[in-house]
């Protein structure tokens, strides 16, 4: 099935669709996969009409040639360089509506990072729920050195690295590699770049065993319960969470499944 979205520029985006997965390359090698105001629309628009799509499991999102993604496409700020606030405000809100609609999608996203991630690039990442990184792959919130800051994935970043290691990345905009993402929680796993495919398939392959509408009911809980108060409201929240879903096909199948030790019938 293919996606419904017809992009502005379609030259600067691969979309496979096959089996349940697409896979979402950027294709502007040339200047390491940056964004403009075109792409940040193209990629809004397709990350919307991928969100209805009961038919997915998972979104891969790479980029083509030696980078994930660069971040802002260096003529792009020049022009906004030159608007006004208000003009500046509206920008930075089409940015913040596709990075939310990456966040936002309700089965497993994964980025394949295949080179620098690097301020946009970043929270690219920070979106996706797994992120798989070539063990040459460099990360950096760079914005600093240029004179602005992370604001529009400054919420995504922090979730995904936590707010200690934040206060040093965001102030010295360094660089840093693969097994330094690692360790702070940014990157889920780091192999050869000739790997990244092969390490994307065994995931993949980890979430076919899992219940399709389980598992973008774990990703739910997981935004509905993170940060709050264990509290009467959130036991109760979680108790009623836990027994809708026992009471749910799979959940059924599931259970007969494991008790009659047979694979569930989501297992092909």
């Amino acid at each position: 099935m293919q996606s419904k979205y017809e992009p502005t520029r379609p030259e600067s985006l691969i979309v496979e669709d096959a089996d349940g997965i697409v896979t979402i390359t950027l294709n502007r090698p040339d200047i390491h996969n940056a964004f403009d105001e075109i792409l940040i629309g193209d990629l809004h628009g397709l990350f919307r009409s991928l969100a209805d799509r009961a038919d997915l499991l998972a979104v891969v999102l790479t980029g083509a040639g030696e980078s994930f993604s660069a971040g802002a496409d260096l003529n792009w700020m020049k022009r906004a360089a030159d608007h006004t606030q208000h003009e500046n405000f509206e920008d930075a809100m089409r940015f913040s509506n596709m990075m939310d609609a990456l966040y936002a999608l309700p089965m497993t996203t994964i980025a394949r990072v295949n080179g620098t991630a690097m301020g946009g690039g970043f929270g690219l990442c920070a979106c996706c729920d797994v992120v798989v990184a070539a063990d040459n792959a460099k990360f950096a919130l760079s914005e600093v050195r240029l004179g602005i800051i992370p604001g529009i994935i400054s919420p995504y970043v922090i979730q995904a690295i936590g707010i200690r290691e934040a206060h040093r990345w965001f102030q010295t905009g360094e660089l840093f590699g693969a097994e330094e993402g690692l360790r702070i929680g940014l990157v889920h796993k780091v192999c050869a770049i000739g790997g990244l495919a092969d390490e994307v398939g065994a995931i993949i392959g980890e979430l076919k065993k899992g219940a399709p509408d389980a598992i973008r009911a774990s990703k739910a809980l997981l935004r509905e319960i993170a940060g709050r108060e264990l509290d009467d409201s959130t036991r109760r929240e979680t108790a009623q969470r836990i027994a809708g879903q026992r009471a749910t096909r799979e959940g059924r199948e599931g259970l007969s499944a494991f008790l009659q030790k047979r694979k569930p019938d989501w297992i092909v």
